[in-house]
């Protein structure tokens, strides 16, 4: 009976750290969009400069190799 007790402790102890760490976590949201779409664009951002520039060089490096 004891034991039964106990686990009831542990289990509620154990939903309310759960419950709380979620309501914690609930108010970053529109941060995390933020940081995503931030990410994003400068993934395109620096694809637009850096992308002639990555394909003349890997055209070059193919003409080097096929030239061999």
């Amino acid at each position: 009976m004891t034991t039964d007790i106990q686990d009831r402790r542990l289990s509620r102890r154990a939903s309310e750290r759960a419950r709380s760490f979620l309501e914690d976590e609930r108010g970053d949201v529109p941060g995390w969009v933020l940081v995503t779409l931030m990410t994003a664009g400068l993934v395109v951002l620096i694809w637009a400069v850096a992308g002639p520039a990555l394909t003349a060089l890997f055209e070059q490096a193919i003409q080097r190799v096929s030239g061999l």
